[in-house]
């Protein structure tokens, strides 16, 4: 674990963990918590040079908060439960969790995907919210309030060419979400699914550009999107939204940021 931080002043606000916070939407989201005012930041990730990297990233946008990385193989469950340990020591107490964890492949059309490609894909997308989740939302049940954000993808409800596994995955994502919302909402504990569709400038962009087929879905759907392909930004404004107070009736639900390629 890389260590928190100096700071010389309490800050209010919440203990946010992040698992895909090093990169992406997940970084972004992390650096507006930070700016916000939350009390602490804990980035998981697979690299500890990105980890570092990240934390550096959050401190510059908001000096002084408290930043630690916790390394971690999220398919794991013994990884996540010790994780979630240094997180909530850490940041005494987790108020927030976002998980934003996107495929290291490009969509690939069923027939051309081996099979021993599958468990592996299913596994790295659906486990780590998953676990992450069930390692967590102990002590919030016990705190009687907290927030979880789980960032899927639009392919959890429309079917798309190139994404059999991928829309599998997310699908699972969005249903284990909402039916752990109904179990923990008597304790005060909401849980939302943020599902974008294109997201521009982002590790997973740059990998679907790189991929011909993959490029080609891209620029089809980008056409779609009149109001713009979301970024980032976009996705962090949901995501703060969806964890804060503003949303505190919210629970269980699924929102789309995705400029207007597809409703539902």
């Amino acid at each position: 674990m890389i260590p928190p931080s100096t700071t010389t002043t309490d800050t209010p606000g919440p203990g946010v963990v992040l698992l895909g916070g090093t990169a992406g939407v997940g970084l972004e989201a992390a650096c507006r918590f930070a700016e916000d005012g939350a009390r602490g930041i804990a980035l998981l990730g697979r690299d500890p040079g990105r980890g570092a990297a990240a934390r550096e990233a959050v401190l510059a946008r908001a000096p002084g908060t408290e930043v630690v990385v916790v390394p971690v193989d999220a398919t794991d469950h013994a990884a996540v439960q010790a994780a979630a340990r240094t997180a909530e020591e850490a940041l005494g107490g987790v108020d927030v969790l976002v998980t934003s964890v996107g495929p290291s492949k490009p969509p690939r059309l069923l027939h051309t995907i081996p099979s021993d490609d599958f468990r592996p894909t299913l596994d790295g997308l659906i486990l780590p919210p998953l676990l992450m989740m069930q390692a967590l939302l102990p002590g919030m049940r016990a705190r009687g309030s907290g927030s979880v954000v789980n960032v899927a993808s639009d392919a959890a409800k429309t079917a798309t060419p190139g994404e059999t596994l991928i829309g599998a995955a997310m699908a699972a994502i969005l249903m284990f979400s909402r039916a752990a919302a109904l179990e923990v909402k008597r304790e005060g504990v909401r849980i939302n699914v943020v599902t974008p569709s294109l997201i521009a400038n982002t590790p997973g962009a740059a990998l679907i550009a790189d991929d011909p087929f993959s490029a080609r879905m891209f620029e089809k759907a980008a056409k779609l999107a009149h109001l713009g392909v979301a970024e980032p930004e976009d996705l962090a404004d949901a995501i703060l939204f969806l964890a804060g107070p503003a949303s505190r009736r919210i629970t269980g639900q699924a929102l789309s940021v995705n400029g207007g390629i597809s409703v539902g």
